[in-house]
């Protein structure tokens, strides 16, 4: 279970603040529900990235963005060590697994204001929040965790991380569908026509007319997924959308398996030279419309069954199924992958 901390924070005793009461009602709700089941819950932010465009207003995104690039990493650090007080006053604490300052770390508004390299860059802000965190819980595991696994940069990943975590999506075939449609450089022009007929539900607006409503459009503010992709995602046949990977996974098959085990052997050899447990928190393919089928289908459920004999070859303390296996996605109700993949993870 991942319990994304940014619903509370820094602000989690303000309990009188719009929705207060509600989230600090859910968050006890999670870890009861763990200490009943015999769960474990790790803490993370996602401050950074895209938490404060699902605020009631935002207030939330402006007092995180006034902060300091160079003090985010510790701010961050006194939000969770907060979390982790305020759990303990509900003997709840035993249920955190480990903390991490905040979800990859070097994609988001933690590496602004950073030219060179954003993993080597961000270490010493890293560090520094880190060893916030270590002075007021000395005895708790603390870690950050990096997108994909950056291979050329690991010097990059701080020392002093308690657990090693990465994120490897290769992407490959879907890395050719958001370059084809420019869906992450809005520098180029976005071929309309052309997502109409290759990618759209019949009836979608054009782009240049899809907005949310004027007294919502703050929210794309205060999120790192660009509004192109968000349109498309928003607006897709999911059909057309699988249709599109399957049409041309053949030419990227090797490329991608090829990358998934190279990743997982960087990041495990990382691990051990660090002497630190080694866990996977998402992955494998990237990221889709909530009902594409690619990553349940065929391909996908290969390269699921493929990370998790990889992930338990390399001995990983932990690993997630696939990314769109989680609670809220269709893929959660492959009950017999879900167990196939747990079953090989766990080397039974």
């Amino acid at each position: 279970m991942v319990e994304d901390a940014s619903d509370v924070g820094g602000a989690l005793l303000e309990q009188d603040q719009p929705g207060g009461r509600v989230r600090v009602a859910r968050l006890l709700a999670l870890f009861r529900a763990a200490r009943r089941h015999d769960c474990h819950v790790i803490l993370s932010s996602w401050e950074y990235q895209q938490s404060p465009s699902f605020a009631l207003e935002r207030a939330w995104f402006d007092a995180v963005m006034a902060i300091d690039p160079e003090d985010r990493a510790v701010a961050l650090a006194d939000a969770l060590a907060d979390l982790v007080d305020f759990l303990a006053t509900h003997g709840l604490d035993s249920r955190v697994a480990f903390v991490e300052l905040h979800n990859e770390v070097q994609a988001g508004h933690l590496a602004d204001d950073l030219e060179d390299d954003p993993v080597v860059a961000l270490r010493p802000r890293l560090e520094r929040g880190i060893a916030r965190f270590k002075q007021r819980h000395p005895d708790r595991l603390v870690t950050v965790n990096h997108a994909r696994v950056p291979v050329g940069s690991m010097r990059g990943i701080p020392r002093g991380v308690d657990v090693a975590v990465f994120h490897p999506y290769v992407y490959g075939v879907l890395d050719e569908l958001l370059d084809e449609f420019a869906l992450r450089d809005p520098s180029r022009p976005f071929p309309q026509d052309r997502a109409h007929r290759e990618l759209l539900r019949p009836g979608a607006p054009d782009f240049d007319g899809w907005l949310p409503p004027p007294d919502q459009r703050w929210r794309l503010e205060t999120t790192i997924v660009g509004r192109r992709e968000v349109y498309v995602h928003d607006w897709c046949d999911p059909a057309k959308w699988d249709a599109w990977l399957y049409d041309r996974y053949a030419t990227h098959r090797t490329a991608m398996h090829q990358q998934l085990t190279t990743w997982i052997d960087a990041a495990a050899d990382w691990a051990a030279e660090t002497a630190v447990p080694l866990v996977f928190g998402e992955g494998w393919i990237g990221y889709t419309p909530l009902h594409g089928t690619f990553e349940e289908g065929p391909v996908g459920a290969a390269f699921c069954r493929t990370a998790a004999r990889e992930a338990a070859r390399v001995g990983a303390w932990g690993s997630v199924v696939c990314s769109n296996a989680a609670p809220h996605h269709p893929m959660w109700q492959d009950v017999a992958l879900q167990r196939e993949c747990n079953t090989l993870l766990r080397g039974r």
